[in-house]
């Protein structure tokens, strides 16, 4: 059986929640390579495509099956400190300062902890 049939079989166990999560991380990683690339070549660039690559092997990880609570319980600090760096360096002052795509994304990622809490205490 080659990777291809693994993956679709494995991925064929997540639950509702669970596929909520892989949407929610698959936007968030989505605007960190978008951002990442414009942004280039500032060294800040570096950062967000990391993060957004980072996503992306959790995503993979998820979809082989690879310790899925685990996967859960690192990804609510990893989220949280992309939060936290955000307000550090963008500084925002309030609602004017945000742009949109900084508010879907900071919507998304709060969803995300949200959705990862869950299924933390959810799964066994």
């Amino acid at each position: 059986m080659g990777l291809r049939e693994r993956v679709s079989t494995r991925t064929g166990t997540a639950s509702g929640l669970e596929w909520v999560a892989v949407g929610l991380a698959v936007v968030t990683g989505s605007i960190h390579v978008v951002l990442g690339l414009a942004f280039l070549p500032d060294p800040i660039a570096v950062a967000f495509v990391l993060a957004g690559l980072g996503v992306a092997g959790a995503l993979v990880l998820f979809a082989l099956e690879v310790r899925r609570r685990l996967l859960y319980a690192l990804g609510i600090p990893f989220v949280g400190s992309q939060i936290v760096a955000w307000l550090v360096i963008a500084q925002p002052a309030g609602v004017g300062d945000v742009g949109p795509l900084e508010a879907v994304d900071k919507v998304v990622q709060i969803a995300l902890i949200v959705v990862l809490a869950i299924l933390l205490v959810r799964t066994p």
